[in-house]
């Protein structure tokens, strides 16, 4: 058998999503047909101890202190960004100046206006990007979609799309690189995969109304001072889709007792969807035409009939987990640098979500509806 071409990655960053990445890299060519062999070629991370550490850890050939050696590496295919946000611009263009492929973590960009000039740069380079929103690569979301692309709820009058943790719930949780003004807070950190599975199941938003609440208001610095939080806590919009529809959408990082509550509440008019990322096996469906006396939402539980949950197996109700749906982010990227199709979530769409969060900021800031 013919073997395959390798595609080289260099990640820069260890942390939770840079260990994230190596899962889904690790497990897509186990579980798909990849049109590459994925090498882990070089980890680079603050300091060499780091990184060495992380890149004996997760089976990377070589590790590096100095990002940039990563972008000049004539040997590396990918640029994986899971750095602190405020950095992805400057690692994504060096990356994209140098011809490679970059795949980045959300969000793309601290502010709108770099995210665009990052996704101009590629398409002017004709490199294939790519922003981790791997929440929609869930096979029950894309179920969902398709029942509401069918008719299956009838017109779609109303929707509600939350996204709730409490990482941040405590005020005595120090400063970090979250709370940067440049373009931090819960709406831009967390609300945005509430924005983006909102447009991915009923379509483009094309106004809001935003409110973003500040509820901690000092937090410590590290050095025994404090320092004054600027950013949201809490960021709610109502919004009016291009369909008609409308709803609300929340990012919330002082959600007590809540872990992953990404969860979604589409109303039609001849049925219902609900779902909870922190059960996100399974898709909830009430039907007007079920016969009176036995409505009710019934409980859909993901299994092989769910693209592409069969490929990680084949019996239903066993579950996918939130590695899994990295690796299906990852095959599906793989798969556009092939030129299999599209990139799945590129940069472009990454600057929509950017430019979706600011316009919100600015209607909370002018306490008015804002046209998107």
């Amino acid at each position: 058998m013919p073997s395959k071409p390798k595609l080289r990655i260099g990640l820069i960053g260890s942390g939770f999503m840079g260990k994230a990445h190596v899962f889904g890299f690790a497990s897509a060519p186990k579980v798909f047909d990849l049109p590459y062999d994925i090498e882990l070629h070089t980890l680079a991370d603050i300091t060499m101890e780091a990184a060495t550490a992380a890149a004996n850890a997760f089976g990377f050939h070589s590790a590096t202190d100095n990002w940039r050696a990563l972008v000049d590496n004539p040997e590396i295919d990918v640029i994986d960004i899971t750095a602190p946000n405020a950095l992805h611009k400057e690692m994504a263009l060096a990356a994209i100046a140098a011809g490679k492929h970059v795949y980045c973590e959300k969000p793309l960009a601290p502010l709108a206006s770099d995210a665009i000039e990052m996704a101009d740069a590629a398409e002017k380079a004709g490199v294939k990007t790519q922003v981790g929103f791997n929440y929609l690569c869930n096979p029950m979301l894309a179920f969902a979609r398709e029942m509401i692309a069918s008719g299956e709820l009838g017109e779609i009058r109303g929707y509600r799309g939350i996204h709730c943790e409490d990482y941040m719930a405590d005020a005595t949780s120090p400063y970090t690189f979250r709370h940067d003004p440049a373009g931090g807070g819960a709406l831009a950190d967390i609300g945005s995969h509430a924005l983006a599975t909102a447009e991915h199941l009923l379509g483009p938003i094309a106004e809001v109304m935003g409110d973003c609440v500040t509820s901690i208001h000092e937090r410590p610095d590290g050095k025994g001072g404090t320092r004054k939080i600027e950013v949201d806590d809490i960021g709610r919009a109502f919004v009016r889709f291009e369909n008609g529809a409308s709803g609300s959408i929340e990012g919330n990082w002082i959600a007590t007792g809540r872990k992953m509550q990404h969860d979604f509440e589409v109303f039609g008019s001849k049925g219902a969807l609900a779902f909870s990322q922190e059960h996100f096996n399974v898709l909830h469906f009430y039907s007007t035409a079920d016969a009176k006396g036995l409505q009710g939402f019934r409980r859909i539980e993901a299994g092989p009939d769910h693209t592409p949950y069969g490929r990680f197996c084949v019996a239903p109700g066993h579950q996918l987990g939130f590695n899994d749906l990295k690796a299906i982010e990852v095959a599906g990227y793989v798969s556009a640098l092939a030129g299999q199709g599209d990139e799945p979530f590129n940069f472009r769409k990454g600057a929509h979500i950017q430019g979706l969060v600011e316009t919100i900021q600015a209607s909370s800031s002018e306490r008015s509806w804002r046209k998107v």
